[in-house]
């Protein structure tokens, strides 16, 4: 196969022959019928490998853009094998110390950075075991950012080459003894890197290719099921399910209501107006024998009477949904009760009026009452910044799903996902990034509805993000697309 030569180079622990071995398995990696990339794909890099001694300065074997000088410092984006006498070569990405030209603008862009750590992320629940095996920075263009020094704590082994290269490194992987595992690894890193030279794979590779990049791209996304969330609820009691619209937040909500807790709970939806008194609990007009037929009385908001109801039946958990819960401001809703938040923590508070039973002038959460809140990501209108509130909620994040639209869309609404998905990923800063329109735009099954759908539920969202500046990094490319979306 195409890697087997460069995965004998990663595992051997030998500088023999360095430039020619390295050359050999170069050179196999393209063309047919055994590469991996077309023999075109091999005049967009070229090979670095020069002939070390054990001891001399930090080996090393590079990929690197062929406008380069054939010695000397190089720039730009890079492949890059360091070998070590006591164990594999650790393989990574590298900006050369020359500085980031002629690839600056691959580098500067948050989809090269963002991929790189979903790769990174894959290989360390994939193949880490429990431990860290790749690492990756934040934003490959800060040369002056050295690796973090527990990072070269947790890869001792190769601390001379952290120490010579480690503002350049931006994303390594450390080699266990599963050679399947650093064959993946090899796979993925390359193929991102033809896949920035505007190369992809053959289609020999094609196959294995896709399926790589959708495991790693399943960790720049990762999917939330409920099963998942009603555990951490189990655990943590509160918790907070966030994403931009469409996602399936309240679905998700109500379908853990009713089918994990069996419909025992109830669903309630915050709006600004929403106060302490209908959450709490406060004096409410009530008729009575007054002069003027009415009284004032303690009234049990929402959350007390969710809390008496879960009191009632403690063997059975009880979940108290919020939808929308970022539409008040839930610190000045809480008030005093934000102490109780506390899982798996007996703690109670005195009232200001007798609210009758089970609670009387005492309040507190039982123990097997959960709270769910969902929180659309792209409505920056009001917006959860109280620390002591957020603290309290386990936050998880419900990402759009391109299996969902597989299964649900027609061909138009497949192909429309995929271009406004690959215009964020490769565009978006991270605060944009979260505000990717979901799923439920993307599933009509017929072309005709498709149009309609797109151009009057979808086309008016990134419309609002245009004007409101949510997308002002890459405001041409959601202009692009609205084009196309009109055309159809």
């Amino acid at each position: 196969m195409s890697l087997d030569l460069l995965l004998d180079i990663v595992h051997s622990r030998s500088l023999d022959q360095w430039p020619e071995r390295n050359a050999a398995a170069f050179d196999a990696l393209f063309g047919t019928p055994k590469g991996r990339f077309t023999s075109k794909a091999q005049d967009a890099l070229s090979l670095r490998a020069p002939n070390f001694k054990a001891g001399e300065n930090v080996p090393f074997a590079a990929y690197i853009h062929p406008s380069n000088p054939r010695s000397g410092s190089y720039s730009g984006l890079s492949f890059v094998l360091f070998p070590i006498p006591d164990g594999p070569c650790l393989v990574a990405l590298v900006v050369g110390t020359g500085g980031l030209a002629p690839d600056h603008a691959i580098l500067g862009r948050p989809g090269h950075a963002r991929k790189a750590q979903a790769i990174c992320s894959w290989l360390n629940k994939e193949f880490g075991q429990g431990l860290r095996v790749a690492w990756a920075k934040q934003d490959p263009t800060l040369l002056d950012v050295q690796i973090p020094k527990d990072i070269v704590a947790d890869f001792a082994d190769y601390k001379t080459v952290f120490d010579r290269y480690g503002k350049e490194i931006y994303a390594f992987y450390r080699p266990t003894m599963d050679r399947s595992a650093t064959a993946a690894a090899l796979a993925a890193l390359l193929d991102l890197l033809l896949e920035e030279r505007g190369f992809v794979v053959l289609a020999g590779a094609l196959k294995e290719s896709k399926a790589l990049q959708a495991k790693w791209l399943e960790h720049l996304m990762p999917g939330v099921e409920p099963a998942s969330v009603f555990a951490l609820l189990t655990t943590r009691k509160y918790v907070i399910v966030q994403g931009p619209p469409g996602t399936g937040k309240t679905r998700l909500a109500t379908s853990l209501l009713r089918e994990m807790y069996s419909g025992f709970g109830e669903s309630i939806q915050f709006h600004p107006n929403t106060t302490y008194e209908n959450f709490i609990g406060g004096l409410a007009p009530q008729l009575g024998d007054g002069d003027f037929g009415l009284r004032f009385a303690p009234v049990p908001g929402f959350l007390m009477r969710a809390a008496a109801k879960a009191a009632s039946h403690p063997e059975r958990p009880y979940l108290l949904h919020i939808d929308e819960i970022n539409r008040a401001d839930l610190g000045k809703i809480l008030g005093e009760a934000v102490f109780l938040l506390e899982p798996n923590v007996d703690r109670r508070i005195e009232l200001a009026f007798d609210f009758g039973p089970p609670f009387h002038r005492t309040f507190f959460l039982p123990p097997n009452l959960h709270i769910v809140g969902t929180m659309n990501s792209a409505d920056r209108s009001i917006a959860i910044v109280d620390v002591a509130v957020r603290r309290r909620f386990a936050f998880v994040s419900l990402w759009p799903r391109m299996a969902v639209v597989q299964e649900h869309g027609c061909e138009l609404m497949q192909l429309a996902f995929l271009r406004l998905y690959s215009a964020f990923v490769e565009h978006a800063n991270d605060e944009a990034f979260a505000l990717l329109p979901g799923h439920s735009y993307f599933l009509e099954a017929d072309d005709a509805k498709a149009r309609t759908s797109l151009s009057v539920n979808l086309a008016p969202l990134l419309e609002e993000y245009l004007s409101q500046g949510y997308v002002s990094g890459f405001a041409e490319q959601i202009r692009s697309y609205l084009q196309w979306v009109r055309a159809l």
